[in-house]
């Protein structure tokens, strides 16, 4: 709904607000210094402005206009008076894609670090209220275009002058339980490129395309670094294509022991037509990661050299979970792991955001991380995406090779 269609459901204040909002946007067009836009800025309270108010014909927000001016102070400012980062413009841009389109560094890590703070306390106190055991509706912080992990309507809450858009996602992209008992397509485009592809909602989306196998290749080549060991036992939860799977067999000393974590039956049926049921040093459990994370199958095995997780329809607190039980699962010094680092990967402040988020998560479990970045700009040709959402529009994808700190 627009904010202004009914003004008859707008308090008093809620409208002197946006009214107020609106004014600052009009001085932030206007040719006047730094001081004078602050000086209004800091005359209202949090609660007598509304920072997330956006220009009509742009769709610019305050922040947008503050990075445009290239004035880091105003930028810091607006931040710690509430100004909300993720609001795009009528292009589609945040105020951080403006910060990186004029080269603007200061400013780019200003509202980086700021939301990537913002993000990490909300993740802490979702954890404290679980310890509490309070009821809540809300699954986790999400993004616009998080790959599968979740990119529908937001549920926007008020945190003082703050909006945090979070959604709770019951289609086969955001439930894990939606997408479990979805029919899944393998398909071959025009382009030659394998699919495997829901429905989800009004459209498609892609559960894994072929576009991800340069990313899958140089992972496998990594995770193999320092570690041609005959004995090599890999771990991967979430088949799909079995792109990674393919090359970790194809290496030149194919894993000793094989363990594929897959829960979707029409995946599982692919899998047996496919002959991976008939491969020797292939062990395939039937189920979630979760269902399986304490069992014998699995810390029965004595540890990994390579772990990977590539799960559909997961979110960020998902993986952190898994996060936290990779020390148990890698074998020795040598032993990495990995993850297909999807998050915010339709925007670059987004991705950013979240690569450090999972850096400092781990970095927190003891383990040590380094990113390699990999050219998927010409694997995503044009018409490579088809009808299917698009759940990647970055150039580049970053890799995680993560170890234990011994």
């Amino acid at each position: 709904m627009n904010i202004d269609s009914d003004p008859k459901l707008l308090s008093p204040e809620l409208k002197a607000a946006i009214d107020a909002g609106k004014r600052l946007l009009e001085l932030l067009t206007q040719p006047l210094s730094h001081e004078e836009i602050a000086q209004y800025l800091e005359s209202k309270s949090q609660d007598e402005i509304a920072l997330w108010v956006q220009e009509d014909e742009t769709g610019w927000s305050v922040l947008h206009f503050a990075v445009h001016r290239r004035d880091p102070e105003l930028t810091r400012a607006l931040i710690e008076a509430g100004a909300v980062w993720n609001l795009v413009d009528a292009c589609g841009n945040t105020a951080g894609d403006v910060a990186l389109s004029l080269d603007d560094e200061e400013c780019y890590r200003l509202i980086r670090d700021a939301e990537f703070l913002l993000h990490l306390l909300d993740t802490r106190a979702q954890d404290e209220d679980e310890e509490m055991e309070e009821p809540s509706t809300i699954s986790s912080i999400q993004d616009i275009g998080a790959d599968s992990y979740s990119d529908t309507k937001g549920i926007k809450r008020r945190k003082g002058n703050t909006l945090v858009l979070r959604a709770e996602d019951s289609t086969p992209a955001g439930s894990t339980e939606a997408f479990l008992n979805a029919k899944l397509t393998f398909a071959t485009n025009k382009q030659g490129q394998d699919l495997c592809l829901v429905d989800s909602g009004s459209e498609q989306v892609g559960v894994m395309m072929g576009w991800e196998r340069p990313i899958m290749e140089e992972t496998v080549r990594l995770l193999h670094k320092d570690n041609d060991d005959t004995d090599f036992r890999v771990l991967n939860c979430g088949f799909g294509l079995g792109i990674i799977d393919t090359y970790f067999q194809k290496w030149p000393t194919p894993p000793s022991l094989h363990v594929i974590i897959e829960p979707h039956p029409d995946v599982l049926a692919h899998m047996r037509a496919r002959g991976w049921y008939d491969m020797a040093n292939v062990r395939i459990l039937e189920g979630k990661w979760q269902d399986f994370i304490d069992s014998d199958e699995i810390l029965g095995v004595g540890g990994f050299d390579a772990v990977y997780t590539d799960v559909f329809s997961e979110d960020y607190k998902q993986l952190y979970a898994f996060f936290e039980r990779v020390p148990e699962l890698l074998r020795g010094e040598n032993s990495k792991f990995s993850f297909f680092h999807g998050l915010g990967a339709t925007n670059p402040l987004f991705y950013d955001i979240y690569t450090n988020l999972c850096e400092m998560h781990l970095k927190e479990l003891g383990c040590t991380v380094s990113w390699t970045d990999v050219d998927v700009h010409t694997a995503q040709a044009d018409g490579i995406w088809g009808e299917t959402r698009k759940y990647f529009s970055l150039p580049y994808c970053r890799i995680p090779l993560v170890k234990m700190d011994i």
